[in-house]
């Protein structure tokens, strides 16, 4: 699977293009970075376009979505859950609450126990966060934990890269939660105070190796593909190195590699050869804390 963030700065539109160009499964759905993606009709109508499945959406709950479908968090939650529903998506992705949410983060265990009963067909899973870190000392964001580990959820979602800016391993957090693994965010991270999503095997998580274990443990949750392509040139570099990347985990999945996937990549990598490269550093947008520098996005606004 792609998330949509991964073709950041471009938008929804662009994502689905790339799923299907190169070969992915579907598409995980970050509402609220890009507009279009909070209106569910257009994004029905991208899937049906493009023939590309939504089998996840991200809810609204990082800082620049502050906004997005109102301020209550728990609307946010029941809208995701109907997009979900409706778009046939069968997972949504949850942030602990903010710290400073105290009424929300009180509640907010036995709230998504009563939205997975509420939502029978839709899986809402809370993914491991981190401390915002500094050269100061670390600030605890988030509540009850930013790790979901000794929390009564059912259902937890692992993201390599948070997992590198908590200073975790990934592959000790799969082993410990077990079962309560649900799905996967595959990205990488070296460990510093950002949340860096680096492309799998460019950090220390050994998120390669992740799915490694996966595959030995008969994991079936989904595997999504969340990361920075911001430095890759352009858009030709940005599917040459996402392509290469749905080869790496298909081939350690013991999945068959696409003639489509192939073929994209490599015409990806010779497009790249000649096309002009448009190299963007920065962070993404959809990582909270510190490092996060609002006066690049326009503040917290969506």
């Amino acid at each position: 699977m792609l998330s949509t963030t991964s073709v950041y700065p471009d938008g929804v539109e662009a994502g689905f293009e790339v799923a299907a160009a190169l070969g992915f499964d579907g598409i995980e759905l970050m509402v609220g970075i890009d507009p279009l993606a909070a209106d569910v009709d257009a994004v029905e109508r991208l899937r049906d376009t493009h023939q590309v499945p939504v089998t996840s959406v991200h809810a609204p709950c990082l800082l620049v979505t502050q906004k997005t479908w109102g301020r209550d968090p728990w609307t946010k939650l029941q809208r995701s859950g109907k997009a979900a529903e409706r778009l046939g998506a069968t997972t949504v992705v949850v942030h602990p609450p903010f710290r400073w949410q105290k009424t929300y983060a009180t509640g907010f265990v036995k709230g998504i126990a009563r939205l997975n009963h509420e939502f029978p067909g839709v899986t809402f899973a809370v993914e491991n966060m981190y401390p915002w870190r500094s050269f100061a000392r670390p600030f605890q964001a988030y509540l009850p934990a930013y790790d979901p580990s000794e929390l009564p959820y059912n259902h937890l979602v692992l993201d390599c890269s948070h997992a590198s800016t908590a200073q975790m391993r990934s592959r000790d957090l799969a082993a410990q939660w077990g079962d309560r693994l649900h799905h996967v965010h595959l990205t990488d991270g070296v460990g510093s105070i950002k949340d860096d999503h680096l492309f799998p095997g460019e950090g220390t998580q050994e998120s390669l190796e992740l799915l490694d274990d996966l595959r030995l443990a008969g994991f079936t949750g989904d595997i999504v593909l969340e990361v920075n392509s911001r430095r890759s040139g352009g858009r030709a570099g940005r599917e040459a190195r996402l392509g290469d990347s749905l080869i790496a985990m298909r081939e350690r999945l013991g999945e068959p590699v696409s003639e489509t996937t192939e073929t994209e990549t490599r015409h990806a990598h010779e497009e790249e050869q000649t096309a002009p490269h448009d190299l963007v550093a920065g962070d993404l947008p959809f990582t909270d804390g510190p490092h996060f520098d609002l006066s690049r996005s326009g503040g917290v606004k969506h």
